[in-house]
């Protein structure tokens, strides 16, 4: 009996050697389940027979680790644990490989950056055209005021005044005639490009002042045996933000037009000395159809049509003129 006892108490430590025929038991597991029934089913794994080191890691986060014996335990992993690789080796060196792919979703954030606005330019850019003394608008009429009503109110789709009559006027020969004066005409007129440069003369008063604006002297048909060349017309494109409170002041002689957002502001057509208007923007902003903190566009219109003289002069308090993009 004695002998029985031994043998059996001798064969009893290498039961576990045998491998999945005996399991080690989760001694917190009240179901009786063993370690290996825990386990989560692995999808992407890397398998193999050899007693060596296991590691095992699944989608769903569960990490398997080898015993020294080659039986296996279950310990479980936050799901939110990135997958990692599976390698075990072997005697057979057989391995199974398979790679799972997690979808990632790119969602891409809206451009909110804007256009840079554009910066204030001190110089207005002027187009001149000069007409030869034989024009029949110049050198031909004579005034001592300012002859209103030679154009209409609101500036051409063309953005150039319209002429208001049928027919001549006192102070104009007729609408064919005038629209030579600010449109480029081959054999009547000859176009240059100047620069109007205003100077800020005291905090926020911006001025350009020429008592002898006579920009293209000898130039085009030439002076015509005069001192100068008197007989061209200026024209002006530019804009502005109305920011409330700005004036804008003309003096000079012959024919004046200032049109703002397309709106006649100061009239002084006809051939006069040198006279002077202003437009307040705040006072006839309804007219204008201005409101403060907008854009607008500004387009002057001038002529020098007669000698001896030739005056032209701008005041203002707006603060920023951009050239037209």
């Amino acid at each position: 009996m004695r002998h029985v006892l031994k043998t059996i108490f001798a064969i009893a430590p290498l039961l576990p050697a045998c491998g999945d025929s005996v399991q080690s038991k989760d001694p917190t597991d009240s179901t009786g389940q063993t370690g290996i029934d825990s386990l989560s089913t692995a999808s992407a794994s890397e398998t193999s027979t050899d007693p060596g080191a296991t590691a095992n890691t699944s989608e769903t986060g569960a990490l398997t680790e080898g015993g020294s014996d080659g039986s296996a335990t279950a310990v479980t992993v936050s799901p939110t644990e990135p997958p990692t690789t599976t390698a075990t080796t072997g005697p057979d060196d057989t391995t199974t490989s398979t790679s799972t792919t997690f979808p990632m979703t790119v969602t891409s954030l809206p451009d909110t950056t804007g256009f840079e606005p554009p910066e204030c330019d001190p110089v207005m850019k002027a187009t001149i055209r000069d007409f030869r003394t034989s024009h029949p608008d110049f050198e031909t009429f004579g005034g001592d005021t300012a002859y209103e009503g030679l154009v209409q109110q609101d500036l051409g789709p063309d953005h150039k005044p319209v002429y208001a009559h049928p027919g001549g006027t006192p102070q104009t020969t007729g609408p064919n005639e005038f629209a030579q004066w600010y449109n480029d005409t081959p054999d009547v007129n000859m176009a240059f490009q100047i620069d109007i440069p205003l100077t800020e003369v005291s905090p926020g008063q911006f001025t350009y002042q020429n008592n002898a604006f006579f920009p293209i002297d000898d130039q085009g048909w030439g002076n015509e045996g005069n001192p100068h060349n008197f007989h061209f017309t200026t024209e002006i494109h530019t804009e502005f933000t109305y920011q409330g409170g700005e004036v804008f002041t003309f003096t000079g002689d012959d024919d004046l037009w200032l049109f703002i957002n397309g709106k006649l502001a100061i009239d002084l057509g006809g051939l006069h000395p040198q006279l002077t208007d202003t437009i307040d923007l705040d006072a006839q902003a309804g007219y204008l159809g201005i409101s403060i903190g907008q854009n607008y566009a500004m387009d002057i219109f001038h002529a020098e049509r007669h000698t001896t003289e030739s005056n032209f002069r701008i005041d203002t308090s707006i603060q920023c003129f951009v050239i037209p993009g």
